[in-house]
């Protein structure tokens, strides 16, 4: 098979662990998949696509996910101190028998990324940094339990905001929502990033090139990268099984970015305009899409 992993016999056990026989099961499926790679598209391996079992775990996982983002939503408010969200996310993970993703990870000190204002990712939380009437800050959250990973993230507006940050928070969710709409099993990924692309670009918005989504579930990072800057009709094809995130990271200024921080992860907006991420976490099905963490 395309990529280099040994296919079962027509009456061996599927290798997706259904325990049903091959034919029955995945055979078809790894044909469409042979036959695609041999007409030039980039096709996901067998290996970066999740079973029922995966998924299952992912939807575990993510449950935590969820419920510590709708946590800090209750209690979030001018006055917090980005330290104090770190704690809450801390404690609330590890209560539910699971571990915070990003601490530790490459050296990440914290069990969250906070950014706030002009911060376009990995904000590191600190005891000296409370927010403030005005403000808008992304929570970025992530959890592994029982080995599976889950990952999404939310914008926070602190009291009232200026309506240009208000517009560029809305519009930034809106913007997921359309790279949702264009999510369709067997297409191009490309399509997604296009069509966040699109709308951001409507509203007078610029979208972060560096960064952008990724595969999950096994582990914290997996291929593919999704960016935002692609075109339709390009990209890896979107395989049922294939899980990963839409996170675009959306301007108001220029998309130009500054990752001179010294302490080599917080990421700025270079012309220091607010920027805003929502993240959601999906797995492609036969007819669509599984929203997992949000």
């Amino acid at each position: 098979m395309y990529d280099g992993f040994t296919s079962p016999g027509r009456n061996d056990e599927c290798w997706c662990g259904s325990g049903k026989k091959y034919k029955k099961c995945h055979l078809a499926f790894d044909e469409r998949l042979e036959a695609l790679f041999e007409a030039g598209e980039d096709v996901p391996a067998r290996d970066l696509l999740k079973t029922a079992a995966d998924i299952e775990g992912v939807k575990k996982s993510a449950a935590v996910n969820v419920g510590v983002l709708d946590y800090v939503a209750e209690r979030i408010a001018p006055g917090v101190t980005t330290a104090q969200i770190d704690e809450w996310v801390h404690d609330y993970t590890v209560q539910h028998g699971a571990i915070p993703a990003p601490l530790n990870y490459e050296g990440f000190p914290n069990s969250v990324c906070t950014s706030v204002n002009e911060v376009v990712c990995h904000g590191i939380p600190s005891t000296d940094e409370a927010l403030a009437e005005g403000d808008i800050v992304n929570v970025d959250c992530s959890t592994i339990l029982d080995g599976y990973f889950s990952d999404s993230s939310r914008m926070f507006c602190i009291g009232e905001v200026s309506p240009e940050a208000a517009d560029l928070v809305r519009v930034t969710k809106e913007a997921v929502e359309e790279g949702l709409k264009a999510v369709k099993p067997w297409g191009h990924l490309g399509d997604v990033g296009a069509a966040v692309n699109a709308y951001a670009k409507k509203h007078g918005y610029t979208v972060v090139r560096e960064f952008g989504g990724h595969g999950i579930g096994l582990e914290f990072h997996e291929d593919p990268f999704v960016s935002f800057v692609t075109e339709p009709g390009a990209g890896p094809i979107m395989v049922p099984g294939m899980m990963f995130t839409i996170e675009p990271m959306i301007n108001a200024g220029a998309q130009e970015i500054d990752m001179t921080d010294p302490n080599g992860w917080t990421v700025r907006t270079a012309d220091k305009s607010l920027t805003a991420q929502w993240e959601v976490q999906i797995v492609i099905t036969e007819d669509g899409y599984e929203l997992l963490s949000w």
